[in-house]
């Protein structure tokens, strides 16, 4: 398939824009994200054009020789995948617009996408990051304490951002969780973890309020709870300080939390358990990451190997 495709409908055209546009105002989709949708709608105008109908007028029949033609040409599934959601959106757009009393898209089969291994960090990694921030400043001792605890527990950031104090247990060293489905489960937290936190809450919160108050037990400088953005800066800040060679998501740590348990032998329905997921098909991916450290420590020092 042509990079460039033919000439399509006017009509077409103007409907790709206008929707690429909307998408634009609703959601903010990336420069990236907005060409490739527009390229993958004029690419499909364009072989539906051969039909002899339009995009606008494509029915579920037009379908299937679309996207066998895109198997034909050798497009991966991760392609076609998103080439399926562009379309599934276009045709929501136009049916939210009136344009459309039904979405043709709507039945399209999702192609069978290979799971991607997490990218996760070295015990050496996590070390390093741990030891970046600037202990001297309270918003440095609230970082390692917000680090410390997502390593030492496994949470999602959405649920590390969102802890109220009454949800971790210094005393006993566990943090109650509310996670997806509403499903509350309760993590324990090691030592080394436990220790920052008590540190944090002692001295670095209190400044970090001044005389306002908050039930988030993580808190900014204007006294406000944390937010995904923020924390997201912050590691990426420390990260650059401990001279990480590639960057962690807010994620990476969860990851390694996970990766290294099993490393150490964690046995996999434990994991499942303290990583909150609901189906052990979701944990099992972590089995890959465990197994290649395996099969390198295997190679490093058998005799065979």
């Amino acid at each position: 398939m042509t990079a460039t495709p033919p000439p399509i409908e006017p009509n077409d055209e103007h409907l790709i824009n206008a929707f690429i546009n909307a998408l634009w105002l609703e959601e903010g989709l990336s420069p990236n994200t907005q060409s490739a949708y527009r390229s993958d709608l004029r690419h499909a105008a364009a072989d539906v054009k051969k039909q002899g109908v339009t995009l606008f007028e494509l029915s579920p029949e037009h379908i299937p020789s679309l996207f066998a033609d895109r198997l034909a040409a050798g497009q991966s599934a991760r392609t076609i995948a998103r080439q399926r959601s562009a379309l599934k959106r276009f045709f929501g757009w136009l049916q939210r617009q009136n344009l459309r009393s039904d979405n043709p898209a709507s039945r399209i089969a999702a192609p069978r996408l290979p799971r991607s291994l997490p990218h996760t960090l070295s015990e050496d990694d996590v070390l390093n990051l741990l030891a970046a921030p600037n202990l001297a400043d309270p918003i440095g001792l609230r970082d390692r304490a917000m680090l410390e605890l997502l390593y030492a527990s496994g949470l999602r950031v959405s649920e590390l951002i969102g802890l109220q104090l009454g949800q971790i247990n210094l005393v006993h060293g566990v943090v109650r969780v509310t996670g997806k489905g509403n499903k509350e489960r309760l993590v324990p937290v090691g030592d080394e973890a436990l220790d920052w936190l008590a540190r944090y809450a002692r001295t670095a919160r209190p400044q970090l309020l001044g005389r306002r108050e908050s039930n988030a037990l993580f808190v900014t400088e204007r006294g406000e709870g944390m937010t995904r953005q923020a924390f997201w800066y912050r590691i990426k800040q420390q990260a650059q300080t401990a001279g990480l060679a590639r960057l962690p998501s807010p994620h990476t740590l969860r990851h390694a939390f996970a990766t290294h348990l099993l490393n150490h032998g964690a046995d996999l329905r434990v994991l499942q358990m303290l990583l909150g997921h609901a189906d052990l098909s979701t944990t099992q991916i972590y089995t890959h990451v465990a197994t290649a450290r395996l099969k390198a420590l295997h190679t490093e020092h058998h005799p065979r190997g």
